[in-house]
Protein backbone atom coordinates (compact mmCIF):
# COMPACT_ATOMS: atom_id res chain seq x y z
CA UNK A 1 0.00 0.00 0.00
CA UNK A 2 1.76 3.21 -1.63
CA UNK A 3 0.82 7.04 -1.95
CA UNK A 4 1.35 6.26 -5.32
CA UNK A 5 -0.87 3.68 -6.26
CA UNK A 6 -2.58 3.37 -9.59
CA UNK A 7 -5.88 4.86 -9.13
CA UNK A 8 -6.84 3.75 -12.36
CA UNK A 9 -6.22 -0.03 -12.48
CA UNK A 10 -7.80 0.13 -8.59
CA UNK A 11 -11.07 1.11 -10.35
CA UNK A 12 -10.36 -1.06 -13.55
CA UNK A 13 -10.41 -4.20 -11.10
CA UNK A 14 -13.31 -3.17 -8.75
CA UNK A 15 -15.33 -1.87 -11.80
CA UNK A 16 -14.26 -5.93 -13.44
CA UNK A 17 -15.74 -7.70 -10.49
CA UNK A 18 -18.71 -5.95 -9.79
CA UNK A 19 -21.10 -7.74 -12.01
CA UNK A 20 -19.25 -11.55 -11.10
CA UNK A 21 -19.78 -10.40 -7.43
CA UNK A 22 -23.64 -9.00 -8.14
CA UNK A 23 -24.31 -12.40 -9.21
CA UNK A 24 -23.07 -14.47 -6.44
CA UNK A 25 -25.80 -15.94 -4.65
CA UNK A 26 -26.60 -14.99 -1.03
CA UNK A 27 -25.51 -18.50 0.40
CA UNK A 28 -22.10 -18.02 -1.13
CA UNK A 29 -21.55 -14.44 -0.39
CA UNK A 30 -22.60 -15.10 3.04
CA UNK A 31 -19.88 -18.28 3.20
CA UNK A 32 -17.45 -15.73 1.98
CA UNK A 33 -18.60 -12.96 4.97
CA UNK A 34 -18.16 -15.85 7.21
CA UNK A 35 -14.53 -16.81 6.07
CA UNK A 36 -13.28 -13.24 6.91
CA UNK A 37 -14.55 -13.16 9.88
CA UNK A 38 -13.10 -16.91 10.94
CA UNK A 39 -9.57 -15.34 9.10
CA UNK A 40 -9.97 -12.12 11.41
CA UNK A 41 -10.79 -14.16 14.77
CA UNK A 42 -7.17 -16.17 13.93
CA UNK A 43 -5.20 -13.47 12.86
CA UNK A 44 -6.72 -11.66 16.27
CA UNK A 45 -3.42 -11.58 18.57
CA UNK A 46 -1.10 -10.22 15.56
CA UNK A 47 -3.62 -7.49 14.58
CA UNK A 48 -4.67 -6.48 18.39
CA UNK A 49 -0.80 -6.23 18.76
CA UNK A 50 -0.55 -3.75 15.63
CA UNK A 51 -3.85 -1.51 16.83
CA UNK A 52 -2.31 -1.18 20.59
CA UNK A 53 0.92 0.16 19.23
CA UNK A 54 -0.35 2.43 16.70
CA UNK A 55 -3.78 3.73 17.92
CA UNK A 56 -2.60 3.89 21.73
CA UNK A 57 -6.51 2.21 22.65
CA UNK A 58 -6.03 -0.17 25.51
CA UNK A 59 -5.95 -4.40 24.83
CA UNK A 60 -9.58 -5.05 26.32
CA UNK A 61 -11.20 -2.47 24.03
CA UNK A 62 -9.16 -3.97 20.91
CA UNK A 63 -10.52 -7.11 21.57
CA UNK A 64 -14.14 -6.43 22.23
CA UNK A 65 -13.73 -4.28 18.85
CA UNK A 66 -12.20 -7.07 16.55
CA UNK A 67 -14.73 -9.26 18.16
CA UNK A 68 -18.25 -6.75 17.46
CA UNK A 69 -16.35 -6.99 13.82
CA UNK A 70 -16.52 -10.50 13.37
CA UNK A 71 -19.42 -11.19 14.69
CA UNK A 72 -20.97 -8.54 12.68
CA UNK A 73 -19.79 -10.31 9.34
CA UNK A 74 -21.56 -13.21 10.78
CA UNK A 75 -24.92 -11.38 11.14
CA UNK A 76 -25.06 -9.97 7.46
CA UNK A 77 -24.16 -13.77 6.35
CA UNK A 78 -27.51 -15.02 7.64
CA UNK A 79 -29.38 -12.07 6.62
CA UNK A 80 -28.46 -12.37 3.00
CA UNK A 81 -29.08 -15.70 3.24
CA UNK A 82 -32.54 -15.61 4.52
CA UNK A 83 -32.77 -12.75 1.50
CA UNK A 84 -35.70 -10.60 3.05
CA UNK A 85 -33.26 -8.01 2.28
CA UNK A 86 -33.87 -7.87 -1.31
CA UNK A 87 -37.34 -7.00 -0.83
CA UNK A 88 -38.35 -8.84 -4.10
CA UNK A 89 -41.97 -8.33 -5.46
CA UNK A 90 -44.11 -9.61 -8.23
CA UNK A 91 -46.90 -8.28 -9.20
CA UNK A 92 -48.63 -10.48 -11.83
CA UNK A 93 -50.35 -9.79 -14.94
CA UNK A 94 -53.54 -9.01 -14.74
CA UNK A 95 -55.81 -7.54 -17.67
CA UNK A 96 -58.77 -6.75 -14.89
CA UNK A 97 -56.68 -4.17 -12.95
CA UNK A 98 -59.12 -1.60 -11.80
CA UNK A 99 -56.96 1.54 -13.56
CA UNK A 100 -55.78 -0.38 -16.70
CA UNK A 101 -54.30 -3.53 -17.76
CA UNK A 102 -51.31 -4.25 -15.00
CA UNK A 103 -48.59 -6.08 -16.91
CA UNK A 104 -46.25 -8.59 -15.05
CA UNK A 105 -43.65 -6.45 -12.65
CA UNK A 106 -41.04 -7.61 -10.78
CA UNK A 107 -39.04 -5.64 -8.73
CA UNK A 108 -36.20 -6.25 -6.30
CA UNK A 109 -32.98 -4.44 -4.58
CA UNK A 110 -29.51 -4.60 -6.71
CA UNK A 111 -26.20 -3.83 -5.92
CA UNK A 112 -25.01 -0.68 -6.88
CA UNK A 113 -21.52 -1.28 -7.64
CA UNK A 114 -18.21 -0.17 -6.40
CA UNK A 115 -18.01 0.92 -2.97
CA UNK A 116 -15.08 3.62 -1.94
CA UNK A 117 -14.99 4.06 2.24
CA UNK A 118 -13.06 6.19 4.15
CA UNK A 119 -11.77 4.29 7.10
CA UNK A 120 -12.45 6.20 10.80
CA UNK A 121 -9.37 6.30 13.13
CA UNK A 122 -11.17 6.11 16.17
CA UNK A 123 -12.49 2.59 15.57
CA UNK A 124 -9.52 0.94 14.14
CA UNK A 125 -11.67 -2.69 13.43
CA UNK A 126 -15.40 -1.40 13.83
CA UNK A 127 -15.44 1.39 11.21
CA UNK A 128 -11.91 0.86 9.79
CA UNK A 129 -10.52 -1.82 6.82
CA UNK A 130 -13.14 -4.39 7.63
CA UNK A 131 -16.03 -2.40 9.59
CA UNK A 132 -19.12 -1.86 9.20
CA UNK A 133 -19.06 0.11 5.70
CA UNK A 134 -17.10 -2.75 4.10
CA UNK A 135 -19.00 -5.09 5.63
CA UNK A 136 -22.33 -3.72 4.54
CA UNK A 137 -21.11 -3.31 1.00
CA UNK A 138 -20.04 -6.80 0.66
CA UNK A 139 -22.71 -7.98 1.94
CA UNK A 140 -25.03 -5.84 -0.74
CA UNK A 141 -22.38 -7.27 -3.16
CA UNK A 142 -20.45 -4.48 -3.94
CA UNK A 143 -16.89 -4.55 -4.84
CA UNK A 144 -15.36 -2.44 -1.70
CA UNK A 145 -12.37 -0.21 -1.84
CA UNK A 146 -11.14 1.32 1.77
CA UNK A 147 -9.45 4.40 1.91
CA UNK A 148 -6.77 3.18 4.77
CA UNK A 149 -6.53 6.27 7.77
CA UNK A 150 -3.07 7.40 8.22
CA UNK A 151 -3.58 7.09 12.00
CA UNK A 152 -3.04 3.50 11.75
CA UNK A 153 -1.45 2.65 8.38
CA UNK A 154 0.44 -0.77 9.56
CA UNK A 155 -2.73 -2.23 10.83
CA UNK A 156 -5.02 -1.40 7.76
CA UNK A 157 -2.63 -3.30 5.48
CA UNK A 158 -2.71 -6.28 7.73
CA UNK A 159 -5.72 -6.11 7.90
CA UNK A 160 -6.85 -5.76 4.18
CA UNK A 161 -4.31 -8.86 3.59
CA UNK A 162 -6.60 -10.91 5.54
CA UNK A 163 -9.57 -9.79 4.37
CA UNK A 164 -8.09 -10.37 0.59
CA UNK A 165 -6.90 -13.53 1.31
CA UNK A 166 -10.08 -14.86 2.84
CA UNK A 167 -12.45 -13.41 0.15
CA UNK A 168 -10.02 -14.98 -2.33
CA UNK A 169 -9.87 -18.34 -1.23
CA UNK A 170 -13.79 -18.39 -0.57
CA UNK A 171 -14.30 -18.08 -4.84
CA UNK A 172 -14.79 -14.43 -4.77
CA UNK A 173 -14.00 -12.34 -8.14
CA UNK A 174 -10.66 -11.21 -7.71
CA UNK A 175 -10.73 -6.88 -7.41
CA UNK A 176 -13.53 -7.54 -4.75
CA UNK A 177 -11.57 -5.78 -2.15
CA UNK A 178 -8.82 -3.85 -2.62
CA UNK A 179 -7.08 -0.95 -0.34
CA UNK A 180 -5.79 2.63 -1.44
CA UNK A 181 -3.88 5.06 1.17
CA UNK A 182 -3.27 9.12 0.57
CA UNK A 183 -5.33 11.92 0.28
CA UNK A 184 -5.23 12.43 -3.39
CA UNK A 185 -6.27 9.09 -3.84
CA UNK A 186 -9.52 8.77 -1.56
CA UNK A 187 -10.30 12.22 -3.69
CA UNK A 188 -9.58 11.02 -7.26
CA UNK A 189 -10.87 7.63 -6.76
CA UNK A 190 -14.12 9.54 -5.43
CA UNK A 191 -14.09 11.24 -8.84
CA UNK A 192 -14.06 8.00 -10.77
CA UNK A 193 -17.00 7.10 -12.49
CA UNK A 194 -16.61 3.48 -12.20
CA UNK A 195 -16.95 4.14 -8.10
CA UNK A 196 -20.69 4.40 -7.59
CA UNK A 197 -21.28 5.44 -3.78
CA UNK A 198 -19.12 6.49 -0.97
CA UNK A 199 -18.62 6.22 2.43
CA UNK A 200 -17.07 8.11 5.19
CA UNK A 201 -16.68 8.21 9.27
CA UNK A 202 -14.47 11.01 10.28
CA UNK A 203 -14.72 15.54 10.67
CA UNK A 204 -17.60 17.25 9.65
CA UNK A 205 -15.02 19.60 7.67
CA UNK A 206 -13.78 16.35 5.51
CA UNK A 207 -16.84 14.64 5.30
CA UNK A 208 -18.57 17.60 4.12
CA UNK A 209 -15.76 18.62 1.51
CA UNK A 210 -16.18 14.77 0.16
CA UNK A 211 -19.73 14.75 0.10
CA UNK A 212 -19.49 17.66 -2.07
CA UNK A 213 -17.32 16.13 -4.63
CA UNK A 214 -19.68 12.95 -4.69
CA UNK A 215 -23.07 15.82 -5.42
CA UNK A 216 -20.98 17.27 -7.99
CA UNK A 217 -19.55 14.77 -10.08
CA UNK A 218 -21.24 14.93 -13.97
CA UNK A 219 -23.10 11.63 -12.56
CA UNK A 220 -23.27 12.76 -8.57
CA UNK A 221 -23.50 9.34 -6.42
CA UNK A 222 -24.39 8.93 -2.84
CA UNK A 223 -22.41 9.60 -0.15
CA UNK A 224 -22.74 7.99 3.51
CA UNK A 225 -20.92 10.48 5.50
CA UNK A 226 -20.84 9.99 9.73
CA UNK A 227 -19.72 13.56 10.44
CA UNK A 228 -19.90 14.69 13.96
CA UNK A 229 -22.41 14.64 17.08
CA UNK A 230 -22.40 15.77 20.86
CA UNK A 231 -25.40 13.39 22.41
CA UNK A 232 -27.04 15.45 24.66
CA UNK A 233 -28.50 13.86 27.51
CA UNK A 234 -31.12 15.11 29.42
CA UNK A 235 -31.71 14.08 33.20
CA UNK A 236 -34.93 15.47 35.65
CA UNK A 237 -32.55 14.45 38.65
CA UNK A 238 -29.06 14.03 39.26
CA UNK A 239 -27.45 11.67 41.63
CA UNK A 240 -24.02 10.08 42.47
CA UNK A 241 -24.99 7.33 40.09
CA UNK A 242 -25.99 9.09 37.72
CA UNK A 243 -22.74 11.70 37.33
CA UNK A 244 -20.97 8.61 37.65
CA UNK A 245 -21.91 6.92 34.51
CA UNK A 246 -21.79 10.17 32.81
CA UNK A 247 -18.38 10.35 33.88
CA UNK A 248 -17.28 6.96 32.75
CA UNK A 249 -19.39 7.50 29.12
CA UNK A 250 -17.62 10.92 28.65
CA UNK A 251 -14.11 8.83 29.12
CA UNK A 252 -14.41 5.76 27.31
CA UNK A 253 -11.42 5.26 25.38
CA UNK A 254 -10.57 9.27 26.01
CA UNK A 255 -13.55 10.33 24.70
CA UNK A 256 -12.84 9.04 21.36
CA UNK A 257 -16.13 7.97 20.36
CA UNK A 258 -19.21 9.60 17.86
CA UNK A 259 -21.78 8.49 20.66
CA UNK A 260 -20.06 10.36 23.79
CA UNK A 261 -22.57 12.16 25.60
CA UNK A 262 -20.99 15.88 24.80
CA UNK A 263 -23.70 17.91 27.06
CA UNK A 264 -25.80 16.73 30.21
CA UNK A 265 -28.62 18.84 31.02
CA UNK A 266 -29.28 18.59 34.38
CA UNK A 267 -32.06 21.15 36.79
CA UNK A 268 -30.83 23.64 38.92
CA UNK A 269 -29.71 23.64 42.39
CA UNK A 270 -28.71 19.62 42.31
CA UNK A 271 -25.15 18.45 43.58
CA UNK A 272 -22.51 17.78 41.20
CA UNK A 273 -19.48 17.26 43.12
CA UNK A 274 -19.32 13.66 42.46
CA UNK A 275 -18.56 14.88 38.97
CA UNK A 276 -14.85 15.85 40.17
CA UNK A 277 -14.53 12.52 42.23
CA UNK A 278 -15.38 10.59 39.31
CA UNK A 279 -12.99 12.55 37.05
CA UNK A 280 -10.13 12.11 39.14
CA UNK A 281 -10.09 8.52 39.44
CA UNK A 282 -9.81 8.56 35.61
CA UNK A 283 -6.46 7.80 34.12
CA UNK A 284 -4.60 9.34 31.38
CA UNK A 285 -5.44 7.75 28.25
CA UNK A 286 -3.51 8.59 24.97
CA UNK A 287 -5.65 10.51 21.87
CA UNK A 288 -5.25 8.69 18.86
CA UNK A 289 -2.53 10.35 16.87
CA UNK A 290 -0.70 13.77 17.33
CA UNK A 291 -3.27 15.42 15.33
CA UNK A 292 -6.20 14.68 17.25
CA UNK A 293 -4.16 15.42 20.60
CA UNK A 294 -3.50 18.86 18.74
CA UNK A 295 -7.13 19.54 18.09
CA UNK A 296 -8.55 18.32 21.35
CA UNK A 297 -6.25 21.16 23.22
CA UNK A 298 -7.26 23.89 21.39
CA UNK A 299 -10.40 23.29 21.56
CA UNK A 300 -10.28 21.96 25.17
CA UNK A 301 -8.52 25.73 25.99
CA UNK A 302 -11.53 27.36 23.42
CA UNK A 303 -13.94 25.25 26.25
CA UNK A 304 -12.30 26.57 29.36
CA UNK A 305 -11.55 30.30 28.08
CA UNK A 306 -15.36 30.68 27.28
CA UNK A 307 -17.39 33.37 29.74
CA UNK A 308 -19.43 31.79 32.21
CA UNK A 309 -17.75 28.70 32.65
CA UNK A 310 -17.29 27.06 35.76
CA UNK A 311 -14.88 24.01 35.96
CA UNK A 312 -15.83 21.00 37.85
CA UNK A 313 -12.64 19.09 36.56
CA UNK A 314 -9.71 20.77 34.93
CA UNK A 315 -8.49 17.54 33.58
CA UNK A 316 -4.92 17.44 32.60
CA UNK A 317 -2.70 17.59 28.98
CA UNK A 318 0.08 16.06 28.27
CA UNK A 319 2.52 16.10 24.97
CA UNK A 320 5.08 13.40 25.28
CA UNK A 321 8.67 13.37 23.26
CA UNK A 322 6.55 11.28 20.37
CA UNK A 323 4.00 13.97 20.31
CA UNK A 324 1.57 12.26 21.36
CA UNK A 325 -0.96 13.38 23.71
CA UNK A 326 -2.37 11.70 27.16
CA UNK A 327 -5.04 13.50 28.42
CA UNK A 328 -7.96 13.11 31.37
CA UNK A 329 -11.43 14.04 31.39
CA UNK A 330 -11.97 17.38 31.49
CA UNK A 331 -16.30 18.88 32.98
CA UNK A 332 -17.03 22.05 32.86
CA UNK A 333 -20.86 23.51 33.76
CA UNK A 334 -22.84 26.36 32.38
CA UNK A 335 -26.27 27.50 33.02
CA UNK A 336 -28.92 27.67 29.89
CA UNK A 337 -28.17 31.39 29.26
CA UNK A 338 -24.58 31.00 29.37
CA UNK A 339 -25.08 28.01 26.53
CA UNK A 340 -26.94 30.41 24.21
CA UNK A 341 -24.97 33.13 24.68
CA UNK A 342 -21.94 31.30 23.65
CA UNK A 343 -22.86 28.60 21.55
CA UNK A 344 -19.30 29.65 19.16
CA UNK A 345 -17.22 28.63 21.78
CA UNK A 346 -19.45 25.38 23.61
CA UNK A 347 -21.92 23.66 20.86
CA UNK A 348 -18.49 22.02 18.76
CA UNK A 349 -17.99 18.64 19.05
CA UNK A 350 -14.78 18.15 21.46
CA UNK A 351 -13.26 14.77 20.29
CA UNK A 352 -12.33 13.98 23.34
CA UNK A 353 -12.57 13.45 26.91
CA UNK A 354 -14.46 16.53 27.38
CA UNK A 355 -17.79 17.62 28.39
CA UNK A 356 -20.12 20.49 29.12
CA UNK A 357 -22.95 20.01 32.25
CA UNK A 358 -25.87 22.81 31.43
CA UNK A 359 -28.16 23.61 34.59
CA UNK A 360 -31.81 24.45 33.62
CA UNK A 361 -34.56 26.22 35.59
CA UNK A 362 -37.69 25.06 32.89
CA UNK A 363 -38.09 22.02 31.99
CA UNK A 364 -40.58 22.88 30.01
CA UNK A 365 -38.32 25.34 27.67
CA UNK A 366 -36.15 21.83 27.01
CA UNK A 367 -38.06 20.72 23.90
CA UNK A 368 -37.63 24.14 21.89
CA UNK A 369 -34.00 24.58 23.22
CA UNK A 370 -33.30 21.08 22.13
CA UNK A 371 -34.42 22.06 18.76
CA UNK A 372 -32.60 25.18 18.32
CA UNK A 373 -29.43 23.99 19.32
CA UNK A 374 -29.12 20.60 18.31
CA UNK A 375 -30.76 19.85 14.69
CA UNK A 376 -28.84 16.64 14.26
CA UNK A 377 -27.15 14.40 15.65
CA UNK A 378 -26.70 10.32 16.40
CA UNK A 379 -28.10 10.14 19.87
CA UNK A 380 -30.42 11.87 22.27
CA UNK A 381 -30.75 10.08 25.56
CA UNK A 382 -33.40 10.67 28.51
CA UNK A 383 -32.46 9.88 32.03
CA UNK A 384 -36.16 10.61 34.49
CA UNK A 385 -37.39 8.78 37.28
CA UNK A 386 -40.20 5.77 36.65
CA UNK A 387 -42.78 7.56 37.98
CA UNK A 388 -42.19 10.57 35.36
CA UNK A 389 -41.39 8.40 32.34
CA UNK A 390 -45.67 6.99 33.14
CA UNK A 391 -46.98 10.30 32.33
CA UNK A 392 -46.89 12.38 29.09
CA UNK A 393 -45.61 15.38 30.15
CA UNK A 394 -42.19 14.55 28.87
CA UNK A 395 -43.76 13.41 25.43
CA UNK A 396 -42.78 17.06 24.05
CA UNK A 397 -39.10 16.34 24.85
CA UNK A 398 -39.40 12.79 23.41
CA UNK A 399 -40.86 14.03 20.20
CA UNK A 400 -37.85 16.67 19.70
CA UNK A 401 -35.73 14.35 20.44
CA UNK A 402 -36.89 11.89 17.69
CA UNK A 403 -37.21 14.49 15.47
CA UNK A 404 -33.02 15.27 15.29
CA UNK A 405 -32.00 12.16 16.28
CA UNK A 406 -30.98 8.61 14.91
CA UNK A 407 -31.43 6.66 18.30
CA UNK A 408 -33.51 8.13 21.44
CA UNK A 409 -32.05 6.22 24.34
CA UNK A 410 -33.88 6.44 27.84
CA UNK A 411 -31.68 5.12 30.44
CA UNK A 412 -28.12 4.39 29.84
CA UNK A 413 -25.39 6.43 28.00
CA UNK A 414 -25.04 6.15 24.38
CA UNK A 415 -21.60 4.94 24.06
CA UNK A 416 -21.54 1.57 22.98
CA UNK A 417 -23.77 0.76 19.80
CA UNK A 418 -25.25 -2.76 19.53
CA UNK A 419 -25.30 -4.27 16.20
CA UNK A 420 -28.04 -5.61 15.82
CA UNK A 421 -31.13 -5.30 13.17
CA UNK A 422 -33.25 -2.74 14.90
CA UNK A 423 -30.14 -0.26 15.64
CA UNK A 424 -30.70 3.27 13.68
CA UNK A 425 -26.73 4.80 14.00
CA UNK A 426 -27.08 8.03 11.70
CA UNK A 427 -29.11 10.84 12.13
CA UNK A 428 -30.20 14.24 10.76
CA UNK A 429 -27.19 16.68 9.27
CA UNK A 430 -24.89 17.49 10.31
CA UNK A 431 -24.77 13.90 12.14
CA UNK A 432 -24.84 12.24 8.68
CA UNK A 433 -24.90 13.44 5.37
CA UNK A 434 -27.89 11.16 4.50
CA UNK A 435 -30.11 9.65 7.44
CA UNK A 436 -29.30 6.04 6.99
CA UNK A 437 -28.01 3.67 9.43
CA UNK A 438 -23.78 2.63 9.10
CA UNK A 439 -24.56 -0.04 12.39
CA UNK A 440 -26.91 -3.22 12.15
CA UNK A 441 -28.63 -5.36 8.91
CA UNK A 442 -30.50 -2.31 7.86
CA UNK A 443 -26.95 -0.67 7.04
CA UNK A 444 -26.99 -2.86 3.80
CA UNK A 445 -29.87 -1.37 2.26
CA UNK A 446 -27.45 2.04 1.48
CA UNK A 447 -25.45 0.21 -1.09
CA UNK A 448 -28.49 -1.24 -3.19
CA UNK A 449 -31.21 0.29 -5.92
CA UNK A 450 -34.68 -0.81 -6.32
CA UNK A 451 -34.84 -2.43 -9.91
CA UNK A 452 -38.21 -3.26 -11.47
CA UNK A 453 -38.62 -6.00 -14.79
CA UNK A 454 -41.94 -5.65 -16.85
CA UNK A 455 -42.91 -8.58 -19.21
CA UNK A 456 -39.19 -10.25 -18.86
CA UNK A 457 -39.09 -13.87 -19.85
CA UNK A 458 -38.36 -16.45 -16.64
CA UNK A 459 -34.59 -17.44 -18.85
CA UNK A 460 -33.56 -13.15 -18.37
CA UNK A 461 -35.03 -12.39 -14.98
CA UNK A 462 -32.48 -12.22 -11.93
CA UNK A 463 -32.87 -15.80 -9.54
CA UNK A 464 -34.69 -13.87 -6.53
CA UNK A 465 -37.89 -13.07 -8.99
CA UNK A 466 -38.24 -16.06 -11.15
CA UNK A 467 -40.96 -17.89 -9.91
CA UNK A 468 -38.77 -21.32 -9.45
CA UNK A 469 -37.23 -18.83 -6.76
CA UNK A 470 -33.54 -20.41 -7.39
CA UNK A 471 -32.78 -18.90 -4.33
CA UNK A 472 -35.30 -19.66 -2.15
CA UNK A 473 -35.86 -16.08 -0.75
CA UNK A 474 -39.11 -14.53 0.05
CA UNK A 475 -41.17 -13.17 -2.31
CA UNK A 476 -44.26 -10.78 -2.24
CA UNK A 477 -46.62 -11.67 -4.75
CA UNK A 478 -49.83 -9.43 -5.90
CA UNK A 479 -52.16 -11.88 -7.69
CA UNK A 480 -54.29 -11.08 -10.45
CA UNK A 481 -57.75 -9.92 -9.54
CA UNK A 482 -56.98 -8.33 -5.96
CA UNK A 483 -57.64 -5.01 -7.00
CA UNK A 484 -60.79 -4.88 -6.91
CA UNK A 485 -60.67 -5.57 -2.84
CA UNK A 486 -58.85 -1.95 -2.22
CA UNK A 487 -59.71 -0.24 0.60
CA UNK A 488 -61.95 -3.44 2.14
CA UNK A 489 -58.89 -3.56 5.46
CA UNK A 490 -59.78 0.76 5.97
CA UNK A 491 -63.12 0.19 6.49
Amino acid sequence: MTENQNIDAVAAAAAAASRPFARTSPRDRGAALVAVADALDATAPELIDIAMRETGLAQARLTGELRRTSWQLRLFADTIVDGAYLDARIDDADPEYVIGPRPDLRRMLEPVGPVLNFAASNFPFAFSVAGGDSAAALAAGCPVVVKAHSGHPELSRRTAEVVAGALREAGMPEGVFQLISGQQNGVDLLKDERIRAGAFTGSTHVGRMLADIAASREVPIPFYGELGSVNPVYATYADDALLDGFVASVSGSAGQLCTKPGFLFVPDGVDLNAVSGAAASVDEHRLLNPGIGRAFSQRRDDVLGADGVTVLSQGEVRVDDAGQTYATPTVVTVDVDTLTQNREALLEESFGPLSVIVRYADRAALPALHTELFPGNLTSTLHARAEELADESLAPLVEALAETSGRVLFGGWPTGVSVTPAMQHGGPYPATTSDATSVGTAAITRFLRGVSYQGAPQALLPAPLQDANPWDVPQTRSAAGRSTTWGSFAR
